[in-house]
């Protein structure tokens, strides 16, 4: 495990996790006075329409950024780029004929605030979707310092725009605006510092190459963004079932104990993930064995995260009305029901390329039927026993059992690659 630590993988997450870590710690520092600004109404409604848009951006990309990574060489790999900005535009513009029914769509969720603001929804999907192309872009680029520089830019404008708009009284509406403003200035402050070295080849498209490019990495529209939707509709199955029937201030404290929970998590989570997926893509184009790398770091991770999170279950509640208010403290009970998903997610997610390089999305695709199946008959049951409380621990619940079950499979699928490399070299 040692070798492992000194070696590009650390040093290329490095370049992400710092810049992170200290952004992450300026988002924390500003939560005290956020919740201290807004009521849990307003992080309910900002939950409510991140959700929404997080699920459309899946939809506006079909998955084809993650095909960006797999080409061999980057005259390849353009064309990929250019048929995800292709689907972008498509289903930006259909949103954007959506928004005059956007009462009615409130309506679905019992929350009319909703309306005020879903006019912002196509331009958040549309912000979402093009960093996605640009994040992986990147990666294959190993320009990961921009993408540290994004992440940690966001980070900043956010923590900046929702604490300005609060103290200038924009509540509300103020946490949305500052959603929406903070990836814009960071979108295109990282296009205008890469426009040069990185970008500018893209501006060069070739029509038959992407038809190609589109038949060869097909399996991503077809089972990938699939699988990637229904992923995302399950992590935000508690909004979207939970507040026609608990309420946005409930939401609130959920979303909260979400946000403060997984968000840190999923940042770091993500920094390894795209070191790792190009670090692996790379191994298997090269036909060298990937089992034992991707096993040792998933040891590694779990020695780390056991400790942590034993230690973080016996004081969330204290620490949470600490840093939020005593208003706050069942935010703190929500994140412990959370852990232990937490912990598989972080061992699972690093390493859920797997499927993607060996074409497998079909299967991945099934696996998140039966993931949303599970999760949305643990948040009924919560609705049924008319507890949000055991709603969010089934949640948990059913995300243990999954991911597990998918972080054994991942495992299994790089051992078969690499039975198959050494009967090659008997053969």
């Amino acid at each position: 495990m040692p070798h492992l630590f000194r070696s590009s993988i650390t040093r290329n997450a490095g370049k992400l996790l710092s810049a992170n870590v200290v952004a992450q710690a300026i988002g924390l520092l500003v939560y005290p006075v956020l919740t201290r600004m807004y009521a849990p109404e307003d992080f309910g409604l900002l939950n409510l329409f991140a959700s929404l848009g997080g699920v459309l951006a899946i939809v506006a990309s079909l998955d084809w950024f993650n095909a960006i990574v797999l080409p061999k060489t980057d005259d390849q790999a353009r064309p990929v780029v250019h048929i995800s900005l292709l689907s972008i535009a498509a289903l930006t513009a259909v949103l954007l004929v959506s928004v005059p029914f956007a009462p009615y769509i409130a309506g679905i969720f019992n929350s009319p605030e909703l309306a005020t603001y879903y006019w912002l929804l196509p331009v958040y999907v549309c912000l979402m979707s093009l960093w996605s192309v640009l994040n992986y872009w990147y990666i294959r680029r190993k320009a990961y310092g921009r993408i540290s520089g994004y992440q940690m830019s966001q980070s900043l404008f956010t923590a900046g725009c929702k604490t300005g708009f609060g103290a200038h009284g924009r509540l509300g509406g103020g946490l949305i605006y500052a959603t929406i403003l903070a990836p814009l200035c960071s979108l295109v402050i990282s296009v205008s510092l890469s426009a040069k070295k990185h970008l500018s080849s893209l501006l060069t498209w070739d029509w038959s190459a992407c038809r190609q490019a589109a038949r060869t990495y097909s399996n991503f529209p077809k089972y990938s963004a699939p699988r990637s939707l229904l992923n995302n509709l399950s992590g935000n199955l508690p909004t979207l079932m939970l507040t026609p029937v608990f309420g946005l201030t409930e939401l609130g404290y959920v979303g909260m104990a979400i946000t403060l929970a997984f968000r840190p998590v999923q940042i770091i989570v993500q920094s390894i993930f795209q070191v790792l997926f190009q670090r692996t893509a790379q191994m298997v184009n090269d036909g060298k064995p990937i089992t034992r790398f991707l096993v040792r770091f998933v040891a590694g991770a779990a020695v780390v995260i056991a400790p942590l999170f034993a230690g973080l279950y016996f004081i969330l509640p204290w620490l949470t009305a600490l840093l939020l208010g005593e208003e706050w403290r069942i935010t703190g009970e929500y994140i412990r029901l959370l852990l232990p998903w937490i912990a598989v997610v972080v061992l699972a997610t690093t390493i859920n390329f797997v499927p993607d390089i060996f074409s497998r999305q079909r299967m991945m695709l099934w696996i998140e039927v039966a993931y949303l199946i599970l999760r949305a008959s643990a948040l009924l049951i919560g609705v049924r026993l008319c507890s949000i409380v055991w709603a969010v621990r089934l949640f948990s619940y059913a995300g243990v059992i999954i991911l597990s079950a998918e972080l054994l499979w991942f495992i299994l699928l790089a051992r078969t690659y690499d039975q198959s490399l050494n009967h090659d070299q008997v053969e």
